[in-house]
Protein backbone atom coordinates (compact mmCIF):
# COMPACT_ATOMS: atom_id res chain seq x y z
CA UNK A 1 0.00 0.00 0.00
CA UNK A 2 1.12 3.52 -0.74
CA UNK A 3 1.45 6.04 2.12
CA UNK A 4 -1.98 7.39 2.99
CA UNK A 5 -3.76 4.83 0.81
CA UNK A 6 -6.76 3.09 2.36
CA UNK A 7 -7.35 -0.64 2.20
CA UNK A 8 -10.28 -0.23 -0.17
CA UNK A 9 -8.32 2.00 -2.55
CA UNK A 10 -5.37 -0.42 -2.51
CA UNK A 11 -7.68 -3.30 -3.42
CA UNK A 12 -9.12 -1.36 -6.35
CA UNK A 13 -5.67 -0.57 -7.72
CA UNK A 14 -4.19 -4.03 -7.09
CA UNK A 15 -6.96 -5.85 -8.98
CA UNK A 16 -6.75 -3.84 -12.21
CA UNK A 17 -5.98 -5.55 -15.50
CA UNK A 18 -3.05 -4.05 -17.42
CA UNK A 19 -1.57 -4.73 -20.84
CA UNK A 20 1.96 -6.11 -21.09
CA UNK A 21 4.12 -3.58 -22.90
CA UNK A 22 2.03 -0.57 -21.98
CA UNK A 23 -1.39 0.74 -23.00
CA UNK A 24 -2.62 0.56 -26.59
CA UNK A 25 -5.34 3.18 -26.07
CA UNK A 26 -4.35 6.83 -25.87
CA UNK A 27 -6.10 9.34 -23.59
CA UNK A 28 -8.96 11.20 -25.25
CA UNK A 29 -9.18 14.99 -25.33
CA UNK A 30 -12.28 15.35 -23.17
CA UNK A 31 -14.21 18.63 -23.17
CA UNK A 32 -15.82 19.70 -19.91
CA UNK A 33 -18.50 20.90 -19.93
CA UNK A 34 -19.53 18.91 -22.95
CA UNK A 35 -22.00 19.87 -25.66
CA UNK A 36 -25.52 19.05 -24.50
CA UNK A 37 -27.35 16.53 -26.71
CA UNK A 38 -31.11 16.37 -26.30
CA UNK A 39 -32.88 13.04 -25.85
CA UNK A 40 -36.64 12.40 -25.91
CA UNK A 41 -38.36 11.81 -22.60
CA UNK A 42 -38.56 8.15 -21.55
CA UNK A 43 -41.87 6.30 -21.87
CA UNK A 44 -43.07 5.27 -18.42
CA UNK A 45 -45.94 2.92 -19.23
CA UNK A 46 -46.68 -0.08 -21.42
CA UNK A 47 -43.97 -2.33 -22.79
CA UNK A 48 -43.13 -5.97 -22.09
CA UNK A 49 -44.32 -7.30 -18.71
CA UNK A 50 -41.80 -7.71 -15.89
CA UNK A 51 -42.07 -11.48 -15.53
CA UNK A 52 -41.78 -12.06 -19.26
CA UNK A 53 -38.78 -9.71 -19.37
CA UNK A 54 -37.00 -11.65 -16.62
CA UNK A 55 -37.79 -14.99 -18.26
CA UNK A 56 -36.49 -13.78 -21.63
CA UNK A 57 -33.25 -12.22 -20.38
CA UNK A 58 -30.05 -13.59 -21.91
CA UNK A 59 -26.53 -12.24 -22.44
CA UNK A 60 -26.48 -11.59 -26.20
CA UNK A 61 -23.45 -10.47 -28.20
CA UNK A 62 -24.14 -10.93 -31.92
CA UNK A 63 -24.88 -7.35 -32.89
CA UNK A 64 -25.56 -5.92 -36.34
CA UNK A 65 -22.86 -3.24 -36.77
CA UNK A 66 -24.91 -1.59 -39.51
CA UNK A 67 -28.03 -1.11 -37.35
CA UNK A 68 -28.00 1.91 -35.00
CA UNK A 69 -30.01 2.40 -31.84
CA UNK A 70 -32.61 5.17 -31.80
CA UNK A 71 -32.60 8.26 -29.59
CA UNK A 72 -35.74 6.99 -27.88
CA UNK A 73 -34.09 3.66 -27.07
CA UNK A 74 -31.03 5.34 -25.61
CA UNK A 75 -33.19 7.63 -23.49
CA UNK A 76 -35.17 4.66 -22.20
CA UNK A 77 -32.03 2.68 -21.34
CA UNK A 78 -30.46 5.59 -19.46
CA UNK A 79 -33.62 6.27 -17.48
CA UNK A 80 -33.87 2.58 -16.54
CA UNK A 81 -30.38 2.66 -14.99
CA UNK A 82 -30.15 5.98 -13.16
CA UNK A 83 -33.20 8.01 -14.15
CA UNK A 84 -35.01 10.02 -11.49
CA UNK A 85 -38.16 8.37 -10.18
CA UNK A 86 -39.21 10.87 -7.51
CA UNK A 87 -39.59 14.65 -7.59
CA UNK A 88 -37.23 16.18 -10.18
CA UNK A 89 -35.51 18.22 -7.45
CA UNK A 90 -34.67 15.12 -5.39
CA UNK A 91 -31.75 13.16 -6.86
CA UNK A 92 -31.90 10.36 -4.29
CA UNK A 93 -34.73 8.38 -5.83
CA UNK A 94 -33.59 6.70 -9.03
CA UNK A 95 -34.46 3.64 -11.08
CA UNK A 96 -31.68 1.56 -9.48
CA UNK A 97 -31.09 1.41 -5.70
CA UNK A 98 -27.92 2.70 -4.09
CA UNK A 99 -26.45 2.26 -0.60
CA UNK A 100 -27.46 5.26 1.44
CA UNK A 101 -29.01 6.80 -1.69
CA UNK A 102 -25.53 8.24 -2.37
CA UNK A 103 -25.32 7.13 -6.02
CA UNK A 104 -21.52 6.97 -6.41
CA UNK A 105 -21.64 6.09 -10.12
CA UNK A 106 -21.43 8.29 -13.19
CA UNK A 107 -22.59 6.87 -16.52
CA UNK A 108 -20.32 7.41 -19.51
CA UNK A 109 -21.21 6.26 -23.00
CA UNK A 110 -19.14 5.24 -25.98
CA UNK A 111 -21.55 6.15 -28.76
CA UNK A 112 -20.77 3.85 -31.67
CA UNK A 113 -24.04 4.03 -33.59
CA UNK A 114 -27.08 5.99 -32.41
CA UNK A 115 -29.27 7.53 -35.11
CA UNK A 116 -29.24 11.32 -34.83
CA UNK A 117 -26.14 11.50 -32.61
CA UNK A 118 -22.48 11.84 -33.54
CA UNK A 119 -20.13 9.02 -32.58
CA UNK A 120 -18.07 9.87 -29.52
CA UNK A 121 -17.78 9.85 -25.73
CA UNK A 122 -20.68 11.21 -23.70
CA UNK A 123 -21.83 11.44 -20.09
CA UNK A 124 -25.36 11.10 -18.73
CA UNK A 125 -26.63 14.14 -16.84
CA UNK A 126 -29.09 12.68 -14.33
CA UNK A 127 -31.02 15.85 -13.36
CA UNK A 128 -31.85 16.79 -16.95
CA UNK A 129 -32.08 13.29 -18.41
CA UNK A 130 -29.85 14.44 -21.28
CA UNK A 131 -26.29 13.60 -22.29
CA UNK A 132 -23.20 15.76 -22.71
CA UNK A 133 -20.87 15.04 -25.64
CA UNK A 134 -17.32 15.12 -24.23
CA UNK A 135 -15.38 14.03 -27.32
CA UNK A 136 -16.45 13.44 -30.91
CA UNK A 137 -15.10 10.62 -33.06
CA UNK A 138 -15.24 6.90 -33.69
CA UNK A 139 -13.84 5.15 -30.59
CA UNK A 140 -15.34 1.75 -31.34
CA UNK A 141 -11.99 0.10 -31.99
CA UNK A 142 -10.46 1.74 -28.90
CA UNK A 143 -13.17 0.51 -26.56
CA UNK A 144 -12.97 -2.98 -28.09
CA UNK A 145 -9.18 -3.02 -27.56
CA UNK A 146 -9.61 -1.83 -23.98
CA UNK A 147 -12.21 -4.57 -23.47
CA UNK A 148 -9.63 -7.28 -24.14
CA UNK A 149 -10.43 -7.32 -27.87
CA UNK A 150 -14.07 -8.28 -27.36
CA UNK A 151 -15.59 -7.43 -30.75
CA UNK A 152 -19.06 -6.92 -29.33
CA UNK A 153 -17.82 -3.60 -27.90
CA UNK A 154 -17.11 -2.38 -31.45
CA UNK A 155 -20.22 -3.87 -33.08
CA UNK A 156 -22.80 -2.65 -30.55
CA UNK A 157 -24.65 0.63 -30.70
CA UNK A 158 -23.53 1.91 -27.28
CA UNK A 159 -21.07 0.87 -24.58
CA UNK A 160 -22.12 1.90 -21.08
CA UNK A 161 -19.12 2.66 -18.85
CA UNK A 162 -19.95 3.03 -15.17
CA UNK A 163 -17.37 5.05 -13.29
CA UNK A 164 -17.29 4.72 -9.51
CA UNK A 165 -16.58 7.74 -7.32
CA UNK A 166 -15.80 6.24 -3.92
CA UNK A 167 -15.49 9.68 -2.33
CA UNK A 168 -19.27 10.07 -2.46
CA UNK A 169 -19.77 7.05 -0.22
CA UNK A 170 -16.68 7.08 2.01
CA UNK A 171 -17.78 9.84 4.40
CA UNK A 172 -20.62 7.53 5.49
CA UNK A 173 -19.23 4.03 4.92
CA UNK A 174 -15.43 4.47 5.02
CA UNK A 175 -13.57 1.54 3.43
CA UNK A 176 -16.72 -0.55 3.32
CA UNK A 177 -17.88 1.89 0.63
CA UNK A 178 -15.93 -0.18 -1.90
CA UNK A 179 -18.16 -3.18 -1.21
CA UNK A 180 -21.22 -1.07 -1.76
CA UNK A 181 -19.86 0.34 -5.01
CA UNK A 182 -19.75 -3.15 -6.51
CA UNK A 183 -23.25 -3.89 -5.25
CA UNK A 184 -24.51 -0.63 -6.77
CA UNK A 185 -22.82 -1.48 -10.07
CA UNK A 186 -24.68 -4.79 -10.12
CA UNK A 187 -28.00 -3.08 -9.51
CA UNK A 188 -27.41 -0.65 -12.37
CA UNK A 189 -26.21 -3.36 -14.75
CA UNK A 190 -29.21 -5.56 -14.01
CA UNK A 191 -31.60 -2.70 -14.69
CA UNK A 192 -29.94 -2.02 -18.05
CA UNK A 193 -30.14 -5.68 -19.03
CA UNK A 194 -33.87 -5.91 -18.32
CA UNK A 195 -34.55 -2.62 -20.09
CA UNK A 196 -32.70 -3.85 -23.18
CA UNK A 197 -34.77 -7.05 -23.24
CA UNK A 198 -37.98 -5.04 -22.92
CA UNK A 199 -36.92 -2.98 -25.96
CA UNK A 200 -36.03 -6.03 -28.03
CA UNK A 201 -32.30 -5.24 -27.91
CA UNK A 202 -29.27 -7.36 -27.08
CA UNK A 203 -27.19 -6.66 -23.99
CA UNK A 204 -24.09 -8.18 -22.41
CA UNK A 205 -22.14 -7.08 -19.33
CA UNK A 206 -18.33 -6.82 -19.40
CA UNK A 207 -16.23 -7.24 -16.28
CA UNK A 208 -12.94 -8.04 -18.03
CA UNK A 209 -11.32 -4.88 -19.35
CA UNK A 210 -8.06 -2.98 -19.08
CA UNK A 211 -8.99 -0.52 -16.37
CA UNK A 212 -6.75 2.41 -17.15
CA UNK A 213 -7.28 2.16 -20.91
CA UNK A 214 -11.02 2.53 -20.33
CA UNK A 215 -10.30 5.33 -17.85
CA UNK A 216 -8.20 7.09 -20.49
CA UNK A 217 -11.02 6.84 -23.00
CA UNK A 218 -13.61 8.51 -20.78
CA UNK A 219 -11.20 10.98 -19.23
CA UNK A 220 -11.07 9.93 -15.56
CA UNK A 221 -7.97 9.55 -13.40
CA UNK A 222 -8.43 5.90 -12.35
CA UNK A 223 -8.08 6.70 -8.66
CA UNK A 224 -10.65 9.23 -7.45
CA UNK A 225 -12.87 8.14 -10.35
CA UNK A 226 -12.43 4.74 -11.96
CA UNK A 227 -14.27 2.54 -14.45
CA UNK A 228 -15.75 -0.45 -12.63
CA UNK A 229 -18.27 -2.08 -14.97
CA UNK A 230 -19.16 -2.01 -18.66
CA UNK A 231 -22.13 -3.18 -20.65
CA UNK A 232 -22.84 -3.25 -24.37
CA UNK A 233 -26.24 -2.76 -26.02
CA UNK A 234 -27.08 -3.16 -29.66
CA UNK A 235 -29.52 -4.37 -32.27
CA UNK A 236 -29.20 -8.08 -32.89
CA UNK A 237 -28.49 -9.60 -36.29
Amino acid sequence: MRPGESLGDAYQQATKYTRAGGPAVQPVAIRRPGRRLELPAPVLDGGLGLWETIRTRRSLRDFDPAAPLTLAELSQLLWATQGLTGHPSDRRFRAAPSAGALHPFDTYLVLNRVAGLPAGIAQYDVPSGQIDLLAEGDFSRDIAAASLEQEMAADCGVVFVWVGVAGRSKPKYRDRAHRYLYLDAGHIGGQLHLAAVALGLGCCAIGAFLDDEVNALVGVDGERETAMYLSVVGRLR
